[in-house]
C-alpha cells in the first residue's frame, strides 16, 4: 500500500477512532524495516498517553485495518522529541528550543539549535546566540524539540 493510501484509508479510520476516544492522532506511517512492513500509528492526549490507552486503541483499530497490507502494527506515543511536521507541532514548539538539521551545511554546520520564532511553508526561523536565522524548508532534513533535563533538580534525588 503506497503512502498515499495510508492517508486516504488508514488516517481517516484512525482519526475517527481517536476522536471517539478523545485522543489526538499525531501521525500514521507505513515503513519497511528489516524483513517487515510496520504500520505505526502515533496518538497522544493532553498530559500524555498511558500504555493502557495505547493498548486499548490498538485493540479497537486492528480489526478495522484488515484490508491494509502490513506485517506489524504499532500504536505509539509520539514522544517528547518527535519531529515537527504539522502546523500544530510548530504551534506547540513556538518559543521553545528546537534542533534544525540541514541537508547541506550552512556556515560549515548542518546542525543548529535555537528558539523557534516563526515558520511557514517556505521557511523556518530560529533565534540562537548569533541572532535570527532563517532556513529554507526544502533544505531542512529534520526539526525537533530539544529536551533538556535538569540533573541538579532535587526532586529526582531519591531515585538514585
Amino acid at each position: 500500500m503506497p503512502q498515499k493510501e495510508i492517508q486516504t484509508v488508514v488516517t481517516p479510520l484512525c482519526q475517527k477512532l481517536a476522536d471517539k476516544m478523545n485522543y489526538e492522532l499525531v501521525d500514521a506511517e507505513l515503513v519497511k524495516e528489516g524483513p517487515g512492513r510496520y504500520l505505526r500509528i502515533y496518538i497522544d492526549r493532553p498530559g500524555g498517553i498511558s500504555l493502557d490507552e495505547l493498548e486499548k486503541f490498538h485493540r479497537e483499530i486492528q480489526p478495522q485495518l484488515d484490508r491494509v497490507d502490513y506485517d506489524f502494527l504499532e500504536v505509539c506515543s509520539p514522544g517528547l522529541d518527535r519531529p515537527l511536521k504539522k502546523d500544530r507541532d510548530f504551534e506547540h514548539a513556538l518559543g521553545g528550543k528546537v534542533e534544525v538539521r540541514l541537508f547541506k551545511p550552512v556556515d560549515g554546520k548542518k546542525l543548529f539549535e535555537g528558539a523557534l520564532r516563526a515558520w511557514n511553508a517556505e521557511t523556518v526561523t530560529i533565534e540562537d546566540a548569533s541572532g535570527l536565522r532563517e532556513f529554507p524548508r526544502r533544505g531542512v532534513a529534520l526539526i525537533k524539540p530539544v529536551i533538556e533535563i535538569d540533573l541538579d533538580d532535587d526532586e529526582g534525588d531519591d531515585i538514585l
